[in-house]
């Protein structure tokens, strides 16, 4: 038996589901947890029971923590016509929604000052997912 417990965000972002979906699942007995304070903690074995399927152990890095990095990125861009923002901005948001279960998110806000022909871009994001997302940009650009 392990003695691995999660929490209700991390069992949110694991099944790639809004953390009030989770504690409702909760709330109604769907998925088993056992309340520690004013949290929620969720047993490994109760979260592949629910699933149906294993769940993988957490990556961890040497202290025993699980491992996690983020990206935070602002890309100022200059000379941005409204049609090339639109294109841009579409391209970003459709990458960011056709993210698929147990994916971290991938945050992205867009400004774009038509006064000032320039778009301001904001990525939230993992390492590769924030890499590939820059690379779009560029390939848009250059285009």
């Amino acid at each position: 038996m392990s003695d691995r417990l999660y929490s209700v965000e991390q069992v949110a972002e694991r099944l790639g589901l809004h953390v009030r979906t989770v504690r409702n699942y909760v709330r109604d007995g769907r998925l088993p947890a056992v309340r520690i304070g004013k949290q929620y903690r969720i047993a490994h074995e109760d979260l592949e029971v629910f699933t149906g399927r294993p769940v993988p152990a957490p990556d961890t890095g040497p202290a025993g923590r699980e491992r996690h990095t983020e990206v935070s990125s602002i890309v100022e861009i200059e000379g941005v016509d409204r049609v090339t923002a639109d294109r841009l901005t579409t391209l970003m948001m459709t990458a960011a929604a056709g993210r698929g279960p147990g994916e971290r998110p991938l945050r992205i806000e867009t400004v774009h000052d038509k006064d000032r022909a320039r778009l301001k871009v904001v990525v939230l994001g993992g390492l590769a997912d924030t890499a590939r997302l820059l690379d779009y940009m560029e390939g848009v650009l250059q285009s």
